[in-house]
């Protein structure tokens, strides 16, 4: 059996919000240990991996490991009940075909319940390589999903360069192009969740579809802060931690030359 109560119930909506719109149904892996869900786009150029501690649960309960199938646009109406301190209860037997949702609302002294069909999805666990990225670059992730929007109505390709002095983001597109060049922060004063930090060992440029890095920003209410990693020849990892629970990490593929 699977059982699982988490307090501010928030947290699962935005991280379906920050998948349902890269991958349409996923298997999510319970065990002892907690949660995971790896996934393809359906064009196969990125992937997304979700990772939740148990211990970070408010119950979580896993008898034997267990992988629920379930269509994420489905997951988000049957979340719709639910508000950012609503607490969740998801529950599933071993055998069983439902998961059944609790949401209890304390302001408003109610308490909505659910069951979603859930579906045999057959998927390939991939291994993701541990890599030492050359350059490292934690900001705001408002800020990044800012800079992807201003780039949308220019071109279809990003250019992300890195050195130790700087990130810059730029796109050349028929109307012109745009860049946004972010120093580290210097000072003190500035705010934790705008700090611009840079670990760069050399400098590294690569191209991205950047259709891709908006729909990675779909998880900037997940988290204040993003991490950016990136080395010659290897997808980029787009990561957002998760309130101290996890992280929802991003891949996506460098684009070559040829391709444009």
């Amino acid at each position: 059996m699977f059982e699982a109560r988490i307090k501010e119930g928030g947290v699962l909506k935005k991280i379906n919000d920050g998948l349902k719109d890269l991958v349409t149904e996923a298997n999510f892996e319970c065990s002892s240990t907690g949660l995971s869900l790896q996934a393809m786009d359906s064009s196969h150029v990125s992937l997304v991996a979700l990772r939740l501690a148990s211990e970070k649960f408010d119950h979580f309960r896993c008898d034997r490991a267990l992988s629920i199938g379930i269509n994420l646009t489905s997951l988000s109406k049957h979340l719709r009940p639910c508000g950012n301190d609503s607490i969740v209860t998801l529950k599933a037997d071993d055998q069983s075909d439902n998961l059944s949702f609790m949401f209890e609302h304390p302001d408003q002294q109610r308490i909505t319940s659910s069951e979603m069909k859930l579906m045999d999805i057959d998927s390939e666990h991939l291994g993701i390589p541990d890599t030492d990225f050359t350059a490292t670059v934690k900001m705001s992730s408002s800020e990044f999903q800012h800079i992807c929007k201003d780039f949308k109505e220019l071109a279809d390709t990003v250019s992300i360069a890195v050195s130790k002095n700087a990130i810059k983001f730029s796109v050349t597109g028929e109307m012109g192009s745009m860049e946004h060049t972010i120093q580290p922060s210097g000072s003190p004063d500035t705010k934790e969740e705008d700090r611009v930090e840079i670990e760069c060992k050399e400098p590294v440029a690569l191209k991205f579809a950047l259709r891709y890095l908006l729909l990675f920003t779909k998880a900037t209410p997940l988290s204040p802060r993003v991490t950016l990693s990136l080395s010659k020849d290897v997808p980029l990892v787009a990561g957002y931690p998760i309130e101290e629970m996890g992280d929802l990490r991003y891949y996506l593929a460098p684009k070559i030359e040829d391709d444009e």
